[in-house]
């Protein structure tokens, strides 16, 4: 693992190294023993599900990987992309809104896609019914961001139910971004 700070320094991926590797100068990025490169956080999990199948990512019937995928592509396509650090920056530095109008919008984008996931959501533990799938993986690290941005969570009993039960799991508990080695 090679941490990539995304705001010292100007962001540690945009230096031409980390180029070298995601062109995008966007993370995560999974270089693999052969040294080939995999991008984009759904295609490595899919991936990595692929390859170390036990336990599964997604369910094995075909409606239950389709309802984990929407719910991951929900997060990772509709929420994601607009609370993103670049996107937040963009709003901050070249379009000169302040703090307070980007929390706004933050908070607009999370709740808008909360709210339409929550009705979405199986009775749990998580999101997909009784085993963890990719819709977890990608709904964890969304209400941490939620959090950090003080979103009120309140309205998303499931969502906060399901988070909830993920961090008792050693592996979530692991990915927390406090339990990261270069957290500060």
């Amino acid at each position: 693992m090679v941490p990539i700070h995304l705001t010292k320094d100007g962001g540690h991926q945009h230096t031409p190294e980390f180029r070298a590797i995601n062109p995008l100068a966007r993370v995560p990025a999974l270089e693999l023993s052969g040294g080939e490169v995999l991008t984009q956080s759904l295609a490595i999990i899919e991936y990595l599900d692929e390859v170390h199948p036990d336990p599964p990512l997604l369910p094995s019937e075909a409606l239950g990987r389709a309802r984990s995928r929407a719910i991951a592509q929900m997060i990772a396509c509709d929420i994601h992309p607009l609370n993103n650090l670049i996107a937040l920056q963009y709003l901050r530095r070249q379009l000169k809104h302040e703090q307070p109008d980007i929390d706004v919008w933050y908070h607009h984008w999370i709740t808008q896609g909360f709210t339409a996931m929550e009705g979405m959501l199986a009775p749990g533990p998580y999101a997909c019914g009784p085993h963890v799938t990719v819709a977890d993986i990608c709904l964890v690290p969304q209400v941490a961001n939620g959090r950090r941005f003080k979103v009120p969570l309140e309205k998303f009993p499931k969502i906060v139910a399901i988070d909830a039960a993920c961090l008792k799991l050693p592996a979530f508990d692991k990915a927390r971004p406090e339990n990261q080695p270069d957290a500060e």
